[in-house]
């Protein structure tokens, strides 16, 4: 464990092996620090707040503070952050409020630029990019392999699916479904993620079977409960499907369209 003179550690913060806590950096008392960590300078930890293995966390960080919501009361609501994941510089991430599950959750693997605000009761799941000064309002869901272009807005109770991908400045207002890029104010649909399907190994049945679903939703004409019918009957002979079919049967604040 290195922790500089000048950080300022609560003597019940739970600390695990061979972190690293920079000059000036603040760690509450229930704040809880994984093994193999870096704390930079300047960073501030407080709340009730769970930080997992191997993370980087750069300076000028406010992380685990109350929420911005004026009916949080002090209640001991929580941030959950997993493992191995890069928090660039002047990153705001709050806990979670009582009138949800209590807990913001990161998970595994992120790549979080700098300036970004991840606001109570987020769920964030694993190997998302979130390009500097992307802001995601309370109660947002996003899902794995999902990137964010900068300045990104996120209305709250927005869901965002899985392999999506926003252009810079995309205001997002209602949900935005796995596979799909979107731009604009507000965001619009665009095509699908094609390149990052590639990436992550989807094959050429997989990802032309995404693209007729995107065609189905977009370009048919259809209805929205008649596209989403089309889809859910193709997905039961098509697997990879079924993450955009079982979002889409999902609630959420109705998706871009």
């Amino acid at each position: 464990m290195s922790i500089h003179p000048t950080a300022i550690v609560h003597p019940a913060a739970r600390i695990g092996r061979e972190v690293e806590i920079g000059p000036y950096s603040v760690v509450g008392e229930h704040v809880e620090i994984g093994d193999r960590t870096w704390i930079g300078p300047h960073v501030v930890l407080g709340g009730h707040t769970r930080i997992g293995c191997d993370n980087r966390i750069y300076q000028f960080c406010s992380i685990g503070e109350a929420p911005q919501d004026k009916k949080y009361s002090g209640e001991p609501t929580r941030l959950d952050i997993g493992d191995r994941n890069t928090i660039r510089e002047f990153c705001t991430f709050n806990c979670g409020t009582a009138q949800d599950a209590g807990v913001t959750r990161l998970g595994d693997d992120n790549w979080i630029m700098a300036y970004v605000h991840l606001a109570h009761d987020c769920q964030v799941g694993n190997q998302t990019i979130f390009a500097n000064n992307t802001q995601l309002a309370g109660h947002v869901q996003v899902g794995d392999w999902a990137i964010l272009g900068g300045f990104t807005v996120v209305h709250q109770f927005v869901r965002i699916g899985a392999h999506s991908f926003t252009a810079m400045g995309t205001i997002l207002l209602q949900d935005l479904p796995p596979f799909v890029t979107a731009a604009g104010n507000p965001a619009e649909p665009r095509s699908i993620n094609a390149e990052g399907l590639k990436r992550r190994g989807f094959d050429a049945t997989s990802i032309a079977a995404v693209k007729r679903a995107f065609k189905t939703l977009y370009k048919s004409g259809m209805k929205l409960e008649e596209a989403k019918a089309a889809i859910s009957a193709e997905a039961a002979a098509t697997p990879g499907l079924s993450l955009l079919s079982t979002f889409l049967d999902a609630p959420g604040r109705g998706i871009i369209r």
